[in-house]
């Protein structure tokens, strides 16, 4: 018996030394595989900060400022003088402090004159050199409004779909800026002023300095730079969300296409983005374009412009981008938001109110017919 019990016991120890063995080649594969895959992401970073290309290593560099997560990449490689030079080449302009856009430019007809070969919403695919969006186009600007979470706090918002569900909105994009510092983030915790449906609901400090894009009383966007939540009030307006210039900056005032700081870069680099504008006819524009996929690399500010100018918008602004953007129409998120976990959440939406008329079909069924 104990003849048998020893054999049992090293048999025993054979097989957890063969698992142990197995294990540990295992982790040597893994630790040897990761390992030479961070080399090589060192060697492309290094070779776009140090390429032959000005170019390439400004687009790169602004890529990675604009993110949450990679900000400090471009210091490590560059230094910070380098880096810092290359931010103050390509950052869009700001307008003036105190700007506010010209709402005598929309003229929106009267509501008792219908055309019935107008829909009255649709939704465009955007195809340009490197990257692919969404534009959806509504003609009634009266159903547009903030959306907002139920409660503002340093913990998590909401996807566009959930804003859309409580709201009981057809569709809408994401909204204003949030509190994102890298290494955390609160997003149900806006950055700014928030306006949504005539109530002020949220603002920072007493200091009220924001980049506000807004919709008036009488259904116009107006881009405010440089006012507070109670003078936007003053001004008529209804929904508003603030939105930071360096990721969200304004694109096209009173007709007039902000100059993009540099011809290598075009005012920031190619990411994800979100930007409403309006036409002069009252129509609202809502665009989103997929970024940081092989797919869709993404979009500068300048083609963000270019974008909105080519459907036609007076004013224009983007909103939060990155792994924010997204664009939700009948429960489909629309676009392919850049995040192995669904589309980021926020505290804001722009909302389409759903009603009789833009519920009446499928825009993305008569998108796909090319309708």
């Amino acid at each position: 018996m104990s003849s048998q019990g020893e054999k049992k016991s090293s048999s025993g120890v054979r097989t957890l030394k063969i698992v142990l063995k197995i294990l540990l080649r295992s982790l040597a594969v893994i630790g040897v595989t990761l390992l030479l895959v961070l080399i090589l992401l060192v060697g492309a970073c290094f070779l776009a900060m140090h390429g032959p290309s000005p170019a390439f290593r400004s687009q790169f560099a602004m890529f990675a400022y604009e993110t949450s997560a990679l900000k400090w990449l471009p210091k490590l490689f560059l230094g910070n003088d380098e880096f810092q030079k290359i931010i103050a080449e390509n950052t869009m302009p700001e307008a003036a402090e105190g700007t506010a856009s010209n709402t005598e430019l929309i003229v929106i007809p009267d509501e008792t004159v219908v055309d019935e070969n107008v829909k009255p919403l649709i939704i465009e695919e955007i195809n340009g050199g490197t990257y692919h969006g969404y534009m959806m186009i509504i003609q009634d600007p009266s159903t547009v409004f903030v959306g907002t979470v139920e409660r503002f706090a340093q913990t998590d918002g909401d996807v566009v779909k959930k804003f859309c569900d409580r709201y009981g909105a057809i569709g809408g994009v994401n909204g204003g800026e949030f509190v994102d510092m890298g290494s955390y983030s609160y997003t149900a915790c806006p950055v700014g002023g928030v306006i949504s449906q005539g109530q002020p609901v949220y603002e920072n400090n007493n200091i009220g300095k924001w980049n506000l894009v807004c919709l008036t009383n009488d259904n116009k966007l107006i881009l405010l730079k440089g006012y507070s939540v109670q003078q936007a009030l003053e001004m008529n307006v209804r929904d508003a969300v603030h939105v930071k210039h360096e990721t969200g900056p304004f694109l096209i005032i009173d007709g007039e296409p902000l100059e993009v700081p540099s011809v290598d870069v075009y005012g920031g680099g190619k990411n994800p983005r979100t930007a409403i504008g309006q036409r002069s006819d009252g129509a609202i524009l809502m665009c989103v374009i997929d970024g940081r996929q092989a797919s869709s690399l993404g979009a500068t500010f300048k083609e963000m412009i270019d974008i909105m100018q080519d459907y036609g918008a007076v004013n224009a602004a983007c909103l939060d981008g990155g792994t924010s953007t997204q664009m939700e129409y009948n429960g489909i998120t629309v676009n392919n938001p850049y995040s192995p976990t669904g589309p980021r959440r926020c505290p804001t939406a722009f909302l389409i109110m759903s009603t009789e008329a833009n519920s009446s079909y499928d825009a993305l069924a008569l998108m796909r017919e090319g309708n």
